[in-house]
């Protein structure tokens, strides 16, 4: 396998403290799974900065709690305790420190997609415009959730002819591993390849 550098991008999904960083977190990550993943991503981020693969993070923000209310499902289980996503409503406002993207996955020439507020990142966002306008035909999926915004952003990628590549250590869930593993194995049957750090680099600097 091989890949263009010059016609490849990151997109980091939803890589904030408002699932990462266990102090603030409205919707976390485990808390002994946030360290690991954002270690093997940074890894990772740092390496496609350097044979010059840009960054882009995409960030869930929402001006109140109603934007997040609309969807009937999230709101039916805002109060669920029994629900991963119990307390939904609060999740990344704006001005929240959730929002900010965690310190060691950004660095200066990284770009940043505002304004998500769905699953699928390519909603209602610029995300396909600024992809567009850096020549990108190849996407390398970082990111959380497994099981939602990665899954629905790789689906849409493929739905817009974009070559899908899920860098596996840098993707995660909190709806646990079980979960976690089915996700990535729907994406490599039916979306793209789903691969480890060095297969990524490999596969770039063939």
């Amino acid at each position: 396998m091989k890949l263009n550098p010059q016609a490849t991008a990151v997109v980091a999904i939803d890589m904030h403290r408002g699932h990462l960083d266990p102090a603030v977190a409205t919707l976390p990550l485990p808390a002994e799974r946030c360290g690991p993943v954002i270690a093997r991503a940074a890894q990772l981020f740092r390496e496609l900065r350097a044979i010059a693969v840009p960054i882009v993070h995409v960030v869930t923000e929402y001006r109140d709690s109603g934007e997040i209310a609309a969807n009937p499902f999230w709101r039916a289980i805002d109060a669920d305790p029994n629900k991963v996503r119990k307390g939904i409503l609060r999740h990344n406002l704006a001005g929240s420190p959730g929002t900010q993207v965690i310190p060691a996955l950004w660095a200066e020439g990284d770009r940043r997609v505002t304004g998500k507020k769905r699953y699928n990142c390519f909603l209602a966002t610029d995300l396909e415009f600024l992809l567009r306008r850096l020549g990108v035909d190849t996407l390398i999926l970082a990111g959380i959730n497994t099981t939602t915004c990665v899954l629905n952003t790789a689906f849409e990628a493929t739905n817009r002819d974009f070559r899908v590549v899920i860098a596996e250590e840098a993707v995660d869930s909190m709806d646990g591993e079980e979960m976690h593993r089915f996700a990535l194995h729907l994406l490599a049957a039916a979306v793209g390849q789903v691969l480890p750090n060095q297969e990524i680099l490999k596969a770039l600097r063939s």
